[in-house]
């Protein structure tokens, strides 16, 4: 296809002349067919400079990816999770170096007394998955599945190394918000950051906003090799408890189940908006819900390590990753917390130049880290400062 033909593909929205070239490279993938649909937005200090969207909702290609559709987000929604820990955090309900079992008693059983609220921000907390047997429906019911994982030993030492709680994330820290707040996580989500915010992110989205979604086309078959993983490993434990098709995301039951690891329902709007909070120190469009100081927590005493899970030398600050050198230099160097999501989506929030950048999308690549597609965004995001 010529680059003529490419960029005359519509991409709707606006963006800052600055930003022309991440507006061509995107719609340069639409063209091209590697993006089916999905949107863009860059934010500083704040204000949107990139608010863009374009393609498809459905692989079809019978509706159009509109300013409000929205999708499965994946693991972008342990930003969002993470975020309403460090709200508690920040009004005194949760001190990071205390104990889970200090708020969650029951989560003390079977050797985890000592496993701290830090553990669990930095997916060190030993507890990275379900013991066998479990299902994708079982962890759909967020309440038994969250008092399963109170019940169960740890897989490894608490502390002694990271390893990514790929699905159980945000059961951890529903377990945390429940017995504090007497609330679900996707309640208090909404109540005190995605309403406040004005941000359409849903940790449970009502059967009324169904109509919206646009369902995330399953990526190429995995290349990890489950059975080179010894049965025994965080790893192989991990990825099997549960395994999950991308399938699973087009129920209704995965939707309204609010799964704070990887059910999060938004666009890169609204990712972009929560996740604004830490690039701005706390502070939004001049409305403070967070302190500088818990801000700051993020970046405090990383966990800095081969992952046991990933397998790949990871940096874990409290609740995001940290660039690391060896995986993920791809992400700029300074105070930027960063999450992706499987198949390829990605937000990064940037304190020392206070930018907020977020890129979801439908078509799903291999892999749980950045995609190609969301490391070219994010240089020419970079590039156009």
């Amino acid at each position: 296809m010529s680059n003529s033909a490419a960029l005359a593909v519509t991409v709707d929205g606006d963006a800052d002349a600055r930003f022309a070239g991440l507006a061509d490279a995107f719609r340069t993938n639409l063209a091209s067919g590697e993006e089916l649909g999905g949107s863009l937005c860059v934010l500083v200090d704040g204000r949107p400079l990139v608010d863009v969207w374009g393609g498809w909702s459905d692989p079809e290609r019978t509706r159009a990816w509109e300013p409000d559709t929205i999708t499965n987000v994946w693991s972008i929604s342990k930003t969002v999770s993470s975020l309403a820990a460090l709200l508690l955090i920040d009004r005194g309900l949760l001190d990071p170096d205390a104990p889970v079992a200090a708020y969650w008693p029951e989560f003390g059983a079977a050797g985890k007394e000592g496993v701290l609220v830090r553990h669990v921000l930095t997916h060190s907390s030993g507890v990275s998955g379900w013991d066998q047997p479990v299902s994708a429906e079982d962890i759909i019911d967020v309440d038994a599945a969250t008092d399963r994982l109170a019940a169960q030993a740890p897989w490894w030492p608490a502390g002694a190394a990271s390893g990514y709680h790929l699905l159980d994330y945000g059961h951890l820290i529903h377990g945390l918000v429940r017995a504090v707040t007497g609330d679900g996580l996707g309640a208090f989500v909404a109540a005190e950051l995605a309403g406040p915010l004005g941000a359409d992110f849903w940790l449970g989205l009502p059967a009324d906003q169904d109509h919206r979604v646009s369902p995330v086309v399953p990526p190429p078959p995995s290349q990890l090799d489950l059975s080179a993983l010894p049965p025994d490993s965080p790893a192989a434990r991990t990825f099997t408890g549960p395994a999950l098709g991308a399938e699973v995301t087009w129920t209704r039951a995965w939707r309204a189940a609010g799964i704070g690891a990887a059910g999060g329902h938004g666009n890169a709007r609204s990712a972009a908006r929560l996740n604004a909070l830490v690039a701005g120190r706390g502070e939004v469009d001049g409305r403070r819900m967070l302190s500088p100081e818990a801000v700051d927590l993020i970046f405090g005493a990383p966990v800095d390590g081969v992952d046991l899970v990933l397998g790949l030398p990871l940096r874990w600050g409290l609740g995001w990753g940290l660039r690391h050198p060896l995986s993920t230099s791809y992400i700029p160097e300074g105070r930027v917390a960063f999450w992706g999501g499987w198949g390829g989506s990605l937000v990064t929030a940037d304190i020392d130049r206070g930018v907020t950048f977020a890129y979801v999308m439908n078509r799903m690549s291999d892999g749980i880290l950045a995609s190609e597609r969301a490391r070219t965004y994010l240089r020419a995001v970079y590039d156009a400062l």
